[in-house]
């Protein structure tokens, strides 16, 4: 996995087609937040925090052992829906796809283990549920939503604002949107950017014509009119074309729950600090320097806790004889 950064404010195509784009929130209240987190980083609280970052991070390094490579199969994925106007979402397919796979895999301690014999091997795979499906829907019109969206997150929070600004001095003055007009200025002064920000992101509102220029020759003020009618409460990234399993089908996901109540995974070990005292998650389950490995530790407990956007908190708790 390769990770790139970069303050451009265009990404290139070929590029952009074959990454996740992920953006910083640059509103005021997180900038506040930032200065709340900065200043109490400062305090005796916060020093010790950090102290704990080693601790926090090894245990979320000991959740990652449990997971298992296990083949994940999607009884849904003849059903699903994508966008399909645009050659670029051929990969962009294949990324909400893997985006299910990888939530499954995540919850695979409270998924039911199947297993077939394949040419004589035993292949042990889970299944995705109709859940799955719907947090990937939710995190891809945040994600894919954006990397197809015809302008960059900060010129669609620019619009939204600028939207506001129009909004609001047509009731004040009782003018129609239509005979308002505005300058970087007055966005500047209503938005609190930078020169360089808004006059980059108004130049592509201009380009894509949410904007129009009046006047702005040598000498003269850049003068714009809003000819966009939208609901800046719309304008938050949508992924278009994506389809959840009926409400049958999803029905059919929750048989393995009712059915059964007492089910333990099959693979339920200690809360990571506990294994980490036997030399259980140290040595990888493969005995390390304590001697140790998982069938050594008995009756042990996860107890896991995921979370997706708006999703509930899924905790699995059991008992398990590791063999």
């Amino acid at each position: 996995m390769i990770f790139l950064t970069t303050t451009a404010i265009e990404i290139d195509e070929e590029l952009l087609n074959r990454c996740l784009v992920l953006t910083v929130n640059e509103d005021r209240g997180q900038t506040k937040a930032i200065h709340e987190r900065q200043r109490s980083g400062q305090t005796l609280e916060g020093l010790l925090s950090r102290k704990e970052r080693d601790h926090v991070r090894k245990l979320h390094q000991d959740a990652q052992r449990i997971l298992r490579p296990l083949l994940v199969a999607n009884p849904f994925a003849k059903q699903l829906t994508f966008l399909d106007n645009r050659t670029r979402t051929r990969r962009d397919h294949m990324k909400y796809l893997t985006l299910i796979r990888a939530i499954a895999l995540l919850h695979q301690c409270q998924r039911e283990i199947k297993r077939l014999e394949h040419r004589g091997q035993l292949v042990e795979y889970i299944e995705v549920t109709a859940r799955d499906i719907e947090v990937a829907n939710r995190l891809c019109h945040q994600i894919l939503g954006r990397s197809l969206d015809e302008l960059a997150p900060q010129g669609r929070r620019l619009l939204a604002q600028v939207i506001e600004l129009v909004r609001e001095a047509c009731e004040k003055s009782s003018v129609e949107q239509a005979d308002f007009r505005f300058t970087r200025k007055q966005v500047r002064d209503y938005c609190g950017w930078s020169d360089f920000q808004v006059q980059k992101h108004m130049n592509k509102l201009t380009e894509l014509e949410y904007v129009i220029v009046h006047r702005g020759g040598r000498g003269q003020l850049f003068v714009y009119e809003l000819i966009y009618s939208g609901n800046p409460s719309e304008s938050t990234p949508q992924m278009m074309g994506l389809a959840s399993p009926t409400a049958k089908d999803a029905s059919l996901t929750q048989s393995f729950e009712q059915s059964n109540a007492n089910y333990e995974p099959p693979f339920s070990p200690q809360i990571a600090q506990e294994l980490r005292g036997n030399g259980s998650l140290d040595s990888g389950f493969g005995g390390g320097k304590s001697g140790k490995t998982a069938s050594d530790t008995e009756k042990t407990r996860i107890r896991l806790v995921t979370t997706a956007e708006h999703s509930d908190a899924v905790v699995v708790e059991g008992e398990d004889t590791h063999e």
